[in-house]
This record gives C-alpha cells, structure tokens and sequence, in this order.
C-alpha cells in the first residue's frame, strides 16, 4: 500500500507540473490574440475542472437561477488552499475576472498566467493605495461591464474556518452599482492528498445575489457582515451534509 501511494502520488506530481506548464503556455499562447475577450478566465476555468476527478475528488457546483440572471456583479468567496484552483473553477461565469494581491505575480508559473488572464491586482499591505485600486476597478467595471471575484478573507484560511472579512469587495460593489453574489466551498483542509486514491466530494455552492440598491459606502460594514453571516452558516450546513460521504 506504501509503494502505491508513492507511485500515486508520483503520478499526479507530474501531471500538476506538467498541467501547469501546459496552461501557462496556452495563456502565453492565445491571449495576446484575444485580448479583448471577457471569458479569458471562463476558458481557464474548462481546462482546471477536469483536474479534479484525476486528483481523486469530485466536485459538485450548485448554481441557483437567480445567480444565472445576475448580468454583472461582484462576487465574494471563501479562499482555503490550493485546492481552490480546482473546485472554484467548477461555479466561474462568462464575464468574470478576479482580484488578488499584487504579490502573485511572484508567483513561479501561476503568477504570469494570472496576470496575462487580465485579473485585477491590487497592493492590501497599503490601505490608501487599496482603496484606490478599488476606485480604478470600479471604473473599470463600468467601462468594460465586467463581473469580479474577491476573497474578503484576504488569505488562505488553511484549516481555520471563514476568517473575518475586509470590506473592499462591498465597497467595489456598492460603488459599482452591482449586487453581490456570495459563493461557498465546503471544507477542503487536509482533504486532497495526492498519495491517496479516493480524496472524498466538494460542493460548491452559489448563493443568491444581495442587492446593493439604495447603499452608500456607511453601508458597507453592514453589507459585509450579513454576506458573512449567510456565507458562514452555508459553509457549516454543506460540511455537514458532507461529513458522512467524507469519512475515508
């Protein structure tokens, strides 16, 4: 059984490394083409669903039809670890970029597809240059009528459940005119491991939009935390939903 769990583990070491390289250079590739396109991410977001199943877990995406209506909005997720890349992708809609650290970009191999896919950086060590990157992105978002991502946690949770929020996203959105649109993951800690064969289920699940209609940035706190609360009582419900299904 140990020699089988190394040589799985192996098996899907290289294809990571080689999936990334392979992503990266059809970024390099084709987006310089489509410049202009609005589902650089959509298309990503293909090629990463298909990485699950061969990690060994499923996923499972949840998308009410109020969400679908929902032309353009800033959407608000938990971030828990690498596994993200692999469940997120699963609830990605046409139109959407997203907004992450400007320290990504260091990143080897990820941080230049990142940025080439046309996704939002932004410097969070640095509060008044944040909150005027929000502005820039809100202009943007007007002019180009593109959706955001955001993770208002503003790091991994790793384990440690739905950390506290910062406020950005719901400012974003309020200045935007747009609703949000919470998503949420079960719990993923621990549970990916290359080494073993079957690494249990994932449900991602889309919330209904809340509108921002009638708020001023004073409602942002307020917006923040009612999306927190829904979000928190959601991740506990589908963990356990899932807590029977998981037991490996």
């Amino acid at each position: 059984m140990v020699l089988i769990s190394i040589l799985l583990f192996s098996l899907r070491a290289v294809f990571l490394g080689v999936f990334t390289v392979m992503t990266m250079f059809y970024g390099l590739l084709v987006f310089p083409f489509i410049f202009r396109s609005k589902n650089k991410i959509y298309q990503l977001a293909y090629f990463f669903n298909i990485v699950a199943p061969i990690l060994g877990f499923r996923v499972e995406s949840r998308i009410p039809t109020s969400a679908k209506a929902v032309k353009q909005a800033v959407y608000v997720g938990n971030h828990q670890n690498n596994a993200d890349l692999f469940c997120l992708s699963h609830i990605v809609a046409k139109g959407v970029v997203t907004v992450g650290k400007r320290s990504l970009v260091w990143i080897p191999f990820f941080g230049i597809l990142y940025w080439i896919s046309g996704n939002f950086l932004i410097n969070r060590t640095n509060r008044k240059q944040a909150l005027a990157t929000i502005d820039q992105i809100v202009v943007q978002m007007r002019k180009t009528e593109l959706s955001i991502m955001m993770f208002p946690e503003g790091t991994r949770s790793r384990g440690r459940g739905l950390l506290p929020f910062k406020a950005g996203a719901f400012h974003a959105a309020i200045q935007a005119g747009v609703p949000i649109v919470p998503f949420v993951c079960s719990d993923t800690h621990d549970q990916v491991q290359l080494g073993r064969w079957n690494n249990g289920n994932v449900i991602v699940e889309v919330l209904d939009p809340i509108s921002t209609e009638g708020l001023s940035s004073s409602d942002a706190n307020k917006l923040m935390h009612e999306c927190r609360e829904k979000m928190l009582a959601k991740w506990e419900e589908l963990n356990e939903e899932l807590e029977p299904v998981n037991k490996l």
